[in-house]
């Protein structure tokens, strides 16, 4: 079937972190106020996955439940990521999780102790920072990715090797397809990543989470299918991004290492889907891939209008086209103004709620703004009109 994605769907009154906050985060205001911040969509969810909740639903009962008494769940795991990635795994590698940073913050305080470093890239995902100092009580390591003057970022090999050799820094946290600068790695990249944590005893945990949402014709290479000794990678995936089921907390931890996954589980023990998140899963790794083929084309399309509306109203921005995800990382500080006034122009007056570069580059992201464009074009539109119009006295 044919989806419409220039629907304008009403989220208020759903519950929505994404929408209904505004109206306790910020003052009252008769100009509608317009999120970017949230990495979901503002799309209904392909019509299979509907039906196979509308089932559950339905049945009337929702008593607990659980992701191994129902094969098909891991089954349908493993074959989407053979299928689509080739990647090939057993259906005993699956480990159930409510979210991707749950399954993050066990990894790290089963493989790590308090006070030991966890390597992340930044500018990299704020949360990851959140979960690892705040929640597990370690510290952030920052091998800091190197940016060229075309505005594409690469991993400071140099940096990563050195970092991974000192053994107070235990595990290193990739992400791929990266947010929020959109890289999708290379084959050689991740296998020289791999290594690096291999030859020194380094975890590797791969948050791939954004794997399915990627630009035509860009190929996405989970960094355990590239090698042939994955005794020390975690790879975490999810419906989430992919089909707008954030809301369903229904993640995965891929572990084909048998010791290295019984002692995640023994930290981590049994978590309990909802019926929905399982009917979901099902439905979405087994026939929602017509959908996904439509919603990557659409974000395409809001990428390039808005890459293209910032040539043409904001030049002196600076923004490099994703290669994954649905977000772009835009830099505003050719603008000669501080972060703080950058701020006020797009979230005070132009009314857009951004994110803050520095939520994920505490060290150098002022001046950074990420946005996410999942939405109907016409929103996205007059979003970025709204901030174009804030910006009118920049000249460069």
């Amino acid at each position: 079937m044919k989806y419409d994605f220039d629907r304008v769907v009403e989220r208020y009154g759903t519950y929505s972190a994404k929408w209904d906050s505004i109206r306790l985060l910020m003052p009252p205001t008769d100009k509608p106020i317009l999120p970017l911040m949230v990495a979901d969509m503002d799309f209904r969810t392909a019509q299979p996955i509907l039906d196979a909740m509308h089932r559950v639903a339905d049945f009337g009962m929702y008593g607990y439940t659980a992701a191994w008494a129902e094969p098909e769940y891991a089954a349908s795991v493993v074959r989407w990521f053979r299928q689509r990635f080739g990647w090939e795994f057993g259906p005993e590698a699956v480990v159930y999780s409510n979210g991707t940073i749950e399954a993050l913050n066990c990894a790290v305080r089963t493989f790590s102790n308090v006070g030991d470093g966890v390597i992340l890239c930044r500018p990299v995902y704020g949360h990851f920072t959140q979960a690892i100092e705040g929640e597990c009580h370690r510290r952030v390591v920052d091998c800091h990715l190197l940016c060229d003057e075309a505005g594409r970022y690469t991993v400071n090999f140099e940096e990563l090797e050195a970092l991974c050799a000192d053994p107070a820094n235990r595990i290193f946290v990739l992400c791929s397809p990266h947010n929020p600068i959109g890289r999708v790695w290379t084959k050689e990249e991740l296998r020289r990543m791999a290594a690096i944590c291999r030859d020194h005893k380094v975890l590797l945990v791969s948050d791939e989470v954004h794997c399915d949402i990627r630009r035509r014709g860009v190929v996405h290479y989970p960094v355990a299918s590239l090698v042939s000794d994955q005794s020390n990678i975690i790879t975490l995936t999810a419906v989430n991004k992919s089909f707008n089921l954030a809301g369903l907390q229904c993640s995965n931890a891929i572990i084909p290492d048998p010791f290295l996954r019984a002692r995640f589980q023994r930290e981590f023990g049994d978590r309990m889907p909802t019926p929905f998140a399982v009917a979901a899963l099902i439905a979405a790794y087994g026939q929602g891939g017509e959908w996904l083929e439509q919603v990557n084309e659409y974000i395409d399309g809001n990428i390039d209008f808005v890459l293209d509306f910032l040539k043409q109203n904001l030049p002196w921005v600076k923004a490099g086209r994703p290669e994954g995800t649905y977000i772009l990382w835009l830099d505003f500080s050719a603008s000669g103004l501080t972060d703080a006034e950058i701020h006020t122009r797009i979230y005070d007056k132009a009314l857009v709620l951004a994110q803050d570069g520095v939520v994920h580059d505490p060290g150098q992201g002022q001046c950074f703004q990420r946005i996410c464009v999942p939405c109907a074009r016409s929103v996205l539109a007059e979003a970025m009109q709204r901030i174009a119009a804030e910006f009118t006295d920049i000249k460069r």
